[in-house]
């Protein structure tokens, strides 16, 4: 791709071409490296390796940790400044750190270390945070000499002394930090972009901020085409936080679309990422934001649909599917995906069959007479029968012979 054209505003123009026109995004790097695959999705499911499952082992034990509390870290202390000192939890990729003017996107959890008071965390707000290094706030200069230490994809515990924090005062309005106040940060750093000037998001021009997202984009694509789901994510997270509701909503005409074209396929390729790395539930919600855009979208309901599969929630997952098989009833993918719920749902049948068979006891069989048996008791009721009519007659001729003696007397 020409390095002028990704850096022009409308880059992501130049992209479209590149990977097919439409949101097709990671999907089509998919093809590219590997087989071919039906028009809506190629074998999405998550890829075998030792690295992925390692990945995918440290964000559930990531996700299942209670954060109300700093995380326990045992890796080497190392001292940044007087009063800094960092733990890395997870090792970032490259060489480079960010600079002065670098634009850089993290999420992180704050508390003061005196009663472990919990007082930030942009992972439960569910935005990234954004800082220019050089630009900072006074407050968050500890902050700044934290992250301008790591590298993209890092994660790590600092200790910040109150001096390079709140100050002896602290805050008494949001965020409540007592005085002196020593912070301990947990620190996140998705990535940055390094520029002469940095500028915030806020004061970028619209073309300028679209740009910036589609240049993340289009680096995650290639992430993805290298099996780098990880790395993917974080890119297309980037480009999303450029694309914040709060910038989305002030847009119309040709720049809603210029910024949904970006958005959008961040979004699908967000989900296939998530998918590779058996993280259903999140690959779920970022289809669910396509949807609510644009509830014809196939890819979001196709990927959704073998999220929710690959949950057991069989039904929903039937739902997506026969919609997408209706908006596009010749592809081969569906009627598979579709065959494949149905035989998980006849084996589930057979094991709960199975599984039930011996909590009741078997009903008792009613036994049939055997034919001589019958005959017996048919010759037994005529015989009955014989001797009642033979008592009757005997009755009737003993009350006649009564009444005659009766007379003659």
């Amino acid at each position: 791709m020409d390095p002028a054209a990704e850096a022009t505003p409308g880059a992501h123009f130049v992209a479209a071409k590149e990977y097919g026109e439409g949101p097709a995004g990671a999907e089509e790097a998919e093809k590219q490296s590997s087989a071919a695959s039906p028009s809506l999705d190629a074998e999405i499911g998550p890829s075998s390796g030792e690295e992925q499952d390692s990945l995918r082992s440290k964000h559930t034990e990531f996700m299942a940790r209670d954060n109300k509390l700093p995380p326990k870290v045992t890796s080497e202390i190392q001292e940044l400044a007087e009063g800094v000192t960092k733990q890395i939890m997870t090792e970032g990729r490259g060489d480079k750190c960010p600079s002065r003017h670098s634009t850089c996107f993290l999420h992180y959890r704050a508390w003061a270390e005196s009663n472990m008071h919990k007082f930030e965390d942009t992972w439960e707000e569910g935005s990234p945070f954004e800082l220019v290094l050089g630009h900072e706030k006074k407050v968050l200069r500890g902050l700044a000499i934290c992250i301008a230490s790591m590298k993209a994809g890092e994660t790590a515990v600092f200790h910040v002394g109150f001096k390079l924090g709140y100050g002896e005062e602290g805050n008494f309005s949001f965020p409540n930090v007592p005085p002196k106040a020593n912070l301990i940060y947990e620190i996140a750093l998705i990535g940055f972009e390094e520029a002469k000037e940095g500028r915030p998001r806020g004061e970028m021009m619209v073309e300028e901020r679209i740009g910036a997202a589609d240049r993340r984009r289009v680096d995650g694509n290639e992430f993805f085409k290298e099996n780098k789901f990880e790395e993917a994510i974080q890119q297309y997270e980037m480009a999303l936080a450029y694309m914040g509701d709060d910038f989305m909503f002030q847009l119309f005409g040709k720049y809603k679309d210029m910024a949904d074209a970006v958005k959008t396929p961040c979004h699908l390729n967000m989900a296939a990422s998530l998918l590779k790395l058996k993280r259903y539930e999140e690959s779920i919600g970022h289809c669910t934001i396509v949807l609510g855009e644009d509830p014809n979208n196939t890819k979001a309901l196709f990927r959704r649909g073998k999220a929710r599969a690959a949950l057991g929630q069989t039904d929903a997952a039937k739902e997506d599917f026969n919609k997408v098989k209706k908006l596009a009833p010749d592809d081969k993918a569906i009627i598979r995906e579709l065959r494949l719920i149905a035989e998980h749902d006849r084996e589930l049948y057979k094991k709960q069959k199975e599984l039930f068979k011996g909590l009741f006891p078997p009903v008792p069989e009613e036994k049939k007479p055997k034919r001589e048996e019958v005959k017996q008791t048919w010759m037994i009721t005529i015989y009955q029968w014989f001797i009642s009519v033979f008592r009757y007659i005997l009755g009737l001729l003993g009350l006649n012979k009564k009444n005659s003696v009766v007379k003659a007397d």
